[in-house]
């Protein structure tokens, strides 16, 4: 049976679950200088406490019980110790704001005010009105929390739908792409090829026999076959091909989508470039800024494209948490890319992030008479 790792909080959270238990070293303090007996019970629920908020941020099923669990622990502490306990009331509003459904969010911050509503009742019985309005904008803000909460991830999950839907109109434009360019190669070439075939064979049996004649229909090989190059020529112009600059505004729009900031370094000038080279460089770059967003964890991402020794060289480099394995982030779809090319991936990975440099050799073109 596989063993599942072992994880503190969620990796995407990153160490912001950990800086919130911070504000858990005031409580901690002052129910160490309670009696034995409270100071024993005020631990524990503070033990527990903590627990649900890490249990917090994986649960589903249980995800209700566990906050109003946690609102109880609260309510517990301000009730019977002392009425500053209250403000940890905030961890419970920064999970309210990310409940799934709408009848769970309003019973949550139901519970909420509430607990709040008791509690200062309670103490406003003792005659402390005044600290009560003064400590009412942290209760406003304490409120409002869920709210805001719920916006950013209503955001978030509408960005995630966006990219999910912007990858499969990709995915659909490339099964399309494929399939009329496997049409037009058929409808185009397919009978000019048959037909070099079939003269070739033609050869093979006239060249012993009827040497003039082989060499008549060796001539008319070479003419279909320069007529087939042609065409394949003409089809390449029509299709639709990738461009860096087009690219560029692409993987800008994702990362800054991605909330990853992106700096462009250019020192070649895109127009010289062979369309083939920018259509492979294109889909390269895409890959690459695809995986940054999927699993870098980078708050920056600089794309450099230069040209350098006979070489035209796209850098992709990241300042993330570095590859933590080659197989599966779509570097063989890099490699056979650049393989058309005689391409060369190199990868630097590490703690301190990830530089992809993919160096492309320039190929000059023949003169004329060189050319077939």
């Amino acid at each position: 049976m596989r063993k599942t790792k072992f994880r503190l909080f969620p990796d995407n959270m990153g160490h912001f679950p950990l800086v919130w238990l911070i504000y858990l070293l005031m409580p901690l303090y002052y129910v160490l200088q309670e009696p034995i007996g409270k100071r024993i019970a005020g631990c524990i629920m503070l033990a527990i406490f903590v627990v649900i908020y890490r249990q917090a941020y994986f649960a589903t099923k249980y995800f209700f019980g566990l906050i109003a669990l946690q609102m109880l622990i609260i309510f517990t502490l301000s009730w019977f110790y002392h009425v500053n306990y209250i403000y940890m009331g905030f961890f419970p509003a920064n999970f309210i704001g990310a409940a799934k459904t709408r009848k769970t969010f309003a019973a949550l911050f139901a519970m909420l005010a509430a607990l709040v509503a008791l509690v200062l009742w309670k103490y406003g019985l003792r005659g402390s009105i005044k600290d009560i309005l003064g400590a009412t904008p942290a209760f406003v803000l304490m409120f409002v929390f869920p709210f805001v909460n719920r916006s950013m991830m209503k955001r978030h999950e509408l960005q995630l739908q966006l990219k999910e839907a912007n990858e499969q109109i990709q995915l659909l434009t490339k099964k399309e792409e494929r399939q009329r360019i496997a049409r037009d190669l058929h409808d185009t070439l397919g009978h000019t090829l048959s037909l070099i075939t079939l003269k070739s064979q033609l050869v093979e049996r006239l060249v012993t026999k009827q040497p003039e004649r082989a060499q008549m229909e060796a001539k008319e090989i070479a003419k279909t076959s320069r007529a087939a190059l042609k065409q394949v020529r003409e089809l390449i112009t029509d299709m639709r091909s990738v461009t860096i600059a087009e690219e560029i505004m692409q993987v800008q729009a994702i990362l800054q989508a991605a909330d990853i900031a992106f700096i462009y370094d250019v020192e070649a000038d895109l127009e010289n470039i062979p369309p083939l080279t920018q259509n492979v460089l294109g889909m390269c770059l895409r890959e690459a800024v695809t995986n940054v967003v999927k699993h870098s964890q980078a708050k920056e991402c600089r794309v450099g494209v230069y040209v350098t020794k006979g070489e035209t060289v796209l850098e992709i480099r990241d300042d993330g948490i570095g590859i933590q394995k080659k197989e599966g982030n779509g570097l063989n779809g890099i490699l056979e890319r650049i393989g058309l090319l005689e391409g060369i991936l190199r990868i630097v990975s590490g703690d301190q992030g990830t530089t992809l440099i993919i160096a492309i050799p320039i190929v000059r073109k023949q003169k004329d008479g060189m050319t077939g």
